[in-house]
């Protein structure tokens, strides 16, 4: 009987490999941390900055509810995105008790386009203001979860104002007290590299000097001009801002119509799914994968009102699936009757994939064989799947547990084992 061969890799061989891949390590520690797990908003809805009070959540679901009631109800909404009856029913009554309790997910006012110039004293006196009915609104219970400003960007004839308003609305909410747990800050029209890094230097002061702790204030960066996606050497300078300010980003979102505008496309064929947007939309994906930043496909602007309603809530139905379809769980809503439609081809998604997903999770789980062989990959893209579905509302832990046979802690834990887990080195397998 031959002897057992032993290992023929000496402990200094491992450690010479180890000092080989240092800096990988730290690399994929520090810049690849992947996603933490919580919740992620289905759409941010944005608003022109002095028109937030703290009852505007609840007056845009006043409005989405009362269009829903005046063209049929939410069977009929669910009839025009294309579901089945059982699953339109099950979908209409989570569509009416979220617009009735928390119709808007994530608040962004607007100081830049919907804000346009108004002159510094308007602004200023509008930045304080917002600062001051956002922390009434959070202390009242009536802000939505994650809310806060997007202001001018750092392009050299808005830089100092936009760096003005930023500072007196941070500034604002510190003085009023805890900074609201979803605060976002949107960094607009982003060009280079350079312009995330300032701003990354600009909250780096302002927690200084407000005592913050270091990294309390992320921010969004807005992909829509065509120099972020390929920039003047070739490389992609979209791909080097999470590496660029590692861990101040939070998420990236997709600015459609200037983007498509910069690229001439004619106003008439700017949309989220023109070719050139898909391109731009899969860079994005390709520069954060691992990264932990989300992502935000953007908006459509044929709104359902008037006679268009109906075909306004068709279209959008489908471009919020299509963009879950392709891994974008975040988009733009800027109407309160882009509401419904949000929220009902949202919940479908989710209901639709859920029996399947949660019988490939069971199966995994128990060791059962099935039709599908899934690996671990691909078991964490599934129990990431219906983690998304309960955390949004579409569907209830409960039916997970029925259908999955997890509850929602081991569910978390499949779907982010880096969370629980350490990363075992080579010197543990070799020598374990």
């Amino acid at each position: 009987m031959a002897a057992t061969p032993k290992p023929s890799l000496s402990a200094g061989d491992l450690a010479s490999i180890d000092g080989q891949l240092a800096a990988t390590d730290r690399l994929l520690e520090q810049n690849y941390p992947g996603d933490d797990g919580s919740r992620q908003p289905v759409h941010t809805v944005y608003v022109p900055a002095d028109r937030f009070t703290p009852s505007f959540a609840a007056q845009w679901g006043a409005e989405a509810r009362a269009t829903v009631e005046a063209h049929g109800g939410y069977d009929t909404l669910g009839r025009l995105l294309g579901q089945e009856p059982g699953l339109a029913e099950a979908v209409a009554a989570r569509v009416e008790a979220k617009l009735a309790s928390e119709p808007i997910e994530d608040l962004r006012l607007d100081f830049e386009d919907g804000f346009g110039d108004r002159g510094d004293d308007a602004e200023d006196a509008a930045a304080v203001a917002a600062a001051a009915a956002v922390a009434q609104a959070v202390a009242a219970g009536s802000a939505p979860p994650f809310i806060g400003i997007r202001f001018k960007c750092f392009e050299a004839a808005t830089r100092a104002r936009g760096l003005r308003t930023l500072d007196l609305f941070v500034s604002g909410l510190a003085a009023a007290g805890e900074l609201p747990g979803g605060l976002v800050l949107t960094l607009p029209k982003v060009t280079t590299v350079d312009q995330v890094r300032a701003m990354d230097y600009a909250v780096s002061r302002l927690e200084e000097v407000h005592s913050l702790p270091a990294g309390r204030l992320r921010f969004e960066v807005q992909v829509e001009t065509p120099q972020l996606i390929l920039g003047p050497d070739g490389t992609s300078p979209v791909a080097q801002l999470p590496h660029a300010v590692p861990g101040r980003i939070s998420g990236l979102h997709y600015g459609t119509y200037d983007y498509s505008a910069s690229l001439q496309i004619s106003a008439e064929y700017q949309s989220m799914e023109h070719p050139v947007a898909d391109f731009a939309k899969e860079v994005m994906q390709l520069a954060v994968a691992g990264t932990g930043i989300r992502l935000s496909d953007g908006s459509t602007n044929i709104i359902p009102v008037g006679d268009n309603v109906e075909n306004a809530w068709r279209l959008h139905g489908r471009l919020v699936r299509r963009s879950l379809e392709r891994g974008y769980y975040q988009g733009w809503d800027l109407h309160p009757a882009q509401l419904p439609s949000r929220f009902a081809a949202t919940y479908a998604f989710y209901r639709e994939g859920l029996p399947a997903a949660a019988a490939r999770l069971r199966n995994y789980v128990e060791r059962t064989e099935g039709g599908v062989m899934d690996e671990p990959a691909t078991a964490r893209a599934l129990a990431a799947f219906v983690l998304r579905g309960v955390q949004c509302g579409a569907v209830g832990a409960e039916e997970v547990q029925a259908l999955a046979g997890v509850g929602i802690p081991q569910l978390t834990a499949l779907a982010h084992p880096r969370l629980a887990t350490s990363t075992t080195t080579a010197k543990d397998l070799l020598h374990g």
